[in-house]
């Protein structure tokens, strides 16, 4: 009986939704594709070899799988690797990455016919969620067709995941309670997955996979061309706002002021997280006194920089450019941490050797968090004057600076390994 109200739930949702579907559709470009697929209509997979299914959600998690889907190309050739997202961002990621060595779906809704339909298409012998995204049809169903579903990367976070789910704890114990293995981040997060009902046996303490996603190297592809893009001069010193969230820039912005005022070759460029922010953001930097220098401009060739452009802020509106951005900086500073929005990924800036900065709200990232503290490998500021002045001391204090960028890069080479436990796990399932 509970699949046929969850439908009827979803069906009325959906229709709920509607007309925000279809403002954003016109307005943003958003949700134009991929309506067949996300009611089950997946091309069929031809080939007989082994599938392994990969879902992550949006395009963090679609980076984080690489190295699994890197790891399971070298130890099983032979299996086909389906990788389904739900976003745009995450789609349009998922097929310059994996483009040519797997097949990139939308995930279905979670309608019982759309999952049926999707099964049937792909036939997959173990299904891999990254971090949760775990749905009570899709699991269930599943789970009558014998095929195990694992969550790898798992995650529950204290901010608004947990305390929501504990509230529904006695609905959706038996969807946790089929899932048949999970790899999760650390031991806080196995405690929550084994109060929602997942086996304590089957859970399995193996680290964050973003820590083998983060190269470790002082040089990455593209930042030279970047550079003299922007024409950043060798004595420019560059600070970053990466993966940053509504009403964060303008504390970032009114920081960088007090910054420049000592410093007069510092330059900021600000990459939101979210490519629809784009136009709101390049609004907001003009109207705090800044021309806005956007790098799509100058990406595509419709725009060339001079010496005039020194003291613009840089938009970095394009998808796939952080690294560059933050391998560039002199300070890296990661959003989605000065507002309530859980924080954005710092694996990556510290495995450069950046100093790296964030604001007091990561809980989305807690293991991390304590682990660089631990070692002194990040710092923390808790407002927009506590912001600029931990610039300021980075760029006046090299002695300082290259302690937290070292300290930092160690935690990320000390913690790697995720990816080999997962893989471990994965191919006793399918053995099995």
């Amino acid at each position: 009986m509970l699949p046929y109200i969850l439908n009827i739930v979803y069906a009325l949702l959906l229709i709920l939704y509607l007309p925000l579907i279809i403002y954003k559709m016109v307005s943003q470009g958003r949700y134009r594709e991929g309506w067949g697929q996300k009611f089950g209509l997946v091309p069929k997979r031809e080939s007989n070899n082994k599938c392994i299914w990969i879902h992550a959600v949006s395009m963090g998690e679609v980076n984080a799988a690489k190295t699994l889907v890197d790891q399971i190309r070298e130890d099983m050739p032979d299996c086909d690797i389906v990788v389904s997202s739900t976003t745009d961002t995450g789609i349009n990621r998922a097929r310059k990455i994996y483009g040519e060595t797997a097949q990139v779906i939308f995930y279905p809704f979670d309608f019982t016919f759309a999952v049926k339909r999707s099964l049937s298409s792909i036939r997959p012998d173990i299904c891999i969620l990254m971090e949760l995204e775990a749905w009570p049809n899709f699991t269930k169903i599943c789970y009558k067709r014998n095929i195990p579903v694992v969550v790898a990367n798992g995650r529950i976070s204290s901010g608004k995941g947990f305390p929501r789910y504990k509230k529904i704890a006695p609905l959706i114990r038996p969807m946790f309670g089929r899932l048949a293995a999970v790899m999760v981040q650390d031991a806080e997060y196995a405690e929550r997955f084994e109060y929602l009902g997942v086996n304590k046996g089957k859970i399995t303490v193996a680290g964050s996979l973003k820590y083998d996603t983060a190269e470790i190297t002082d040089k990455v592809a593209g930042a030279d061309e970047l550079a003299k893009q922007l024409n950043l001069s060798s004595e420019a010193k560059l600070i970053v706002g990466g993966s940053t969230g509504t009403d964060e820039e303008k504390i970032i912005i009114d920081a960088f002021k007090s910054v420049h005022a000592k410093y007069a070759d510092t330059r900021l460029a600000l990459i939101p997280r979210k490519p629809e922010r784009f136009d709101e953001v390049a609004g907001l930097i003009e109207s705090q006194g800044f021309s806005c220098l956007r790098y799509s401009r100058i990406k595509s060739g419709e725009y060339q920089t001079t010496d005039n452009d020194s003291q613009s802020i840089i938009l970095g509106d394009t998808m796939g450019d952080l690294r560059k951005f933050y391998s560039l900086a002199a300070v890296n500073f990661v959003g989605r941490s000065l507002v309530p929005m859980g924080g954005s990924d710092m694996m990556e800036a510290a495995a450069l050797g950046k100093p790296v900065i964030v604001g007091p709200y990561t809980e989305n990232f807690t293991q991390t968090i304590d682990a660089l503290k631990a070692k002194d490998g990040i710092i923390i500021a808790e407002s927009e004057k506590e912001l600029g002045e931990q610039i300021t001391r980075l760029l006046s204090d090299n002695k300082y600076t290259n302690s937290v960028a070292d300290n930092g890069r160690q935690v990320i080479i000390d913690n790697k390994g995720a990816t080999k436990k997962t893989i471990a796990v994965v191919q006793q399932l399918l053995s099995q």
